[in-house]
């Protein structure tokens, strides 16, 4: 029998575990300043009594003390703060300060602690009998050491002046240290609202599994996490790494968490954390290097040359682009959909007296999918809910499901159908191979009056607008319709006299540009996630929907009330 011990330093399945490290982490750039790191002991706990460790604590070059400096605690620091390891965080950090992807921020690099005098040596992986109560216990411990004991140690001995916003505060760990990291949020979010966790054990070690249930059923917490694990993880008596892993990507879609899952084929080391660890720290620290962008309506938003497609309509509705060019829109108290050819530009009746649609897509099999608010009064069905397909051929209507509170819908390649439910706050997705289907599952929740949905052309990038809140959410997808990542990084402009920025119906361009329509007009923004301009509206009655359509994409089509506008977006 071949017993083969998985450890950070060795393991057995390198035919699939290449990572490599990229020059954000070999070397310092030219002319980047070097940080400065200063080794030392504590054995002063007294929530870990008779304890010990080894510590260091990482001050960029740019550190000056006139301004407070973010904070980043690395559990297991030994493994992190060696410039010949794994991850290499002093050069990471001296590079990626310099170029101001992420903030001058104070690194405190922590070894687990031991008892007795037997301490560990230099590699820092000897006498570590205190690792697994204080990374794997589930309590507010180790926050409370880290909080109230060894950061004011830190500051009072170097003179710091930390930043006292949780935002600024990040915590990372691997392995054990991993899901240390995320209790110590999890039980303090009024300290530390980043995590970083490399193949994290959220595994029943000492009761961590059940994390995913408990984020469920819990009220969202201030956190923004990024989680990395690998399909060659550990699977032994304590649980399933990489399911751990996944499960809690899962749950923290589920509840609407800013996250990013990175699943790679690694196993339990530190190769694949450390070759994305720039990119990890670039995505952790976006909202702090990029915040919110503050603009005055008056200046950005633009008027523009609007043509009236249509008008004499009770309420348009459900903006739509077939892959032809062709736009199509819904009077939705009519119950009739409407195509505009774009050869000739005027609307033509496609489907009278059918149902009240909202939203509609069409499918990889050419056929239309719509979000149903009821049928007509004097058809059958009356005010019932419903996803249906509309072949495009013969129109016949075939029932999808009916046990939904659909606003908007897209359709992805690969065949899977995702609705916003706005009273519920959640994206839901079902094949569209269903028929009949019942309560079909959330992937996402958390959004404020989810609204808009739109899809990247390659289908790997899902966006939602909130109607009740101020951002559009982007997801990633992979080809078997699951929701991954999340983050609230499209920040809409609400006008001065509204609660809220009014996000509704929107579409991606072949670019990625996301095209919103809101309050304040149609707004617009780069793939960055960065807002580049504002349409004004037309009319004064609200916009709800719009799609790029025509023969080259050439027309932003828009749905505002009683009427249908265009105006040429690729001058």
């Amino acid at each position: 029998m071949l017993l083969v011990l998985f450890t950070w330093g060795s393991l057995g399945t390198d035919a699939v575990d290449l990572y490599q490290l990229g020059p954000d982490s070999l070397a310092r750039y030219p002319g980047v300043p070097k940080g400065t790191v200063e080794a030392f002991e504590f054995a002063e706990s007294k929530v870990f009594e008779g304890t010990s460790r080894g510590c260091w604590l990482y001050i960029p070059a740019q550190y000056d003390g006139a301004k407070p400096a973010a904070l980043m605690v690395f559990q297991d620091g030994h493994a992190y703060v060696s410039e010949t390891g794994q991850v290499r965080v002093p050069i990471v950090f001296d590079n990626l300060i310099a170029s101001g992807e992420m903030p001058v921020t104070i690194g405190l690099f922590i070894n687990p602690g031991h008892k007795g005098g037997d301490g560990p040596p230099a590699n820092g992986w000897g006498n570590r009998s205190n690792r697994s109560f204080e990374y794997d216990t589930l309590s507010s411990d180790y926050a409370r050491f880290i909080i109230e004991e060894l950061i004011p140690h830190v500051t009072k001995k170097w003179s710091l002046n930390l930043s006292n916003d949780p935002a600024m505060h990040a915590i990372c760990g691997m392995s054990s240290g991993g899901i240390c990291a995320w209790t110590a949020a999890w039980e303090r979010p009024d300290y530390f609202q980043k995590v970083l966790s490399h193949i994290g054990s959220f595994t029943n070690i000492r009761g961590g599994d059940v994390y995913p249930g408990m984020i469920r059923k819990t009220e969202r917490k201030p956190i923004r996490v990024f989680l990395q694990d690998g399909a060659n993880d550990l699977n032994n008596a304590h649980g399933s790494w990489p399911l751990g892993n996944q499960q809690m990507a899962r749950s923290l879609a589920y509840m609407g968490y800013e996250f990013k899952f990175e699943f790679g084929n690694g196993a339990h080391n530190g190769k694949h954390g450390g070759a994305i660890m720039p990119d990890s720290l670039r995505w952790l620290w976006n909202p702090v290097v990029h915040p919110e962008r503050k603009v005055d309506s008056t200046d950005v938003i633009e008027q523009v040359p609007w043509e009236l497609v249509g008008e004499g309509y009770q309420f348009t509705d459900a903006a739509c682009a077939h892959p032809n060019g062709d736009f199509y829109f819904s009077d939705l108290p009519s119950g009739t959909v409407y195509r505009v050819r774009a050869a000739t530009g005027k609307p033509e009746p496609w489907l009278e007296k059918g149902p009240k649609i909202s939203g509609m897509k069409f499918g990889p099999d050419g056929h239309l999918y719509a979000a149903v608010q009821g049928y007509l009064d004097d058809q059958p069905g009356g005010t019932r809910k419903r996803i249906v397909r509309i072949d495009s051929n013969t129109r016949e209507i075939i029932e999808i499901t009916n046990s939904v509170e659909p606003n908007d819908l897209v359709v992805s390649p690969s065949g899977w159908i995702y609705y916003t439910d706005t009273a519920a706050g959640a994206v839901a997705h079902l094949p569209i191979t269903a028929r009949g289907f019942s309560g079909p599952a959330p992937a996402v929740r958390g959004i404020v009056k989810p609204n808009g949905i739109a899809l990247s052309a390659d289908g790997t990038r899902l966006v939602v607008s909130e109607y009740g809140g101020v951002h559009a959410w982007s997801y990633d997808l992979d080809d078997a319709g699951e929701v991954s990542g999340g983050q609230r990084n499209l920040k809409l402009l609400k006008p001065e006299n509204k609660p809220n920025s009014g996000g509704d119906g929107m579409t991606l361009d072949a670019s990625g540009t996301a095209w919103i329509t809101s309050h304040a007009g149609i707004q617009v923004f780069g793939r960055d996630g960065k807002l580049s301009r504002i349409l004004a509206p037309p009319q004064a009655k609200a916009i709800v929907s719009c799609a790029r359509a025509g023969s080259f994409g050439e027309y932003l089509y828009v749905c505002c009330s009683d009427k249908v506008y265009r105006v040429n977006v690729s001058r």
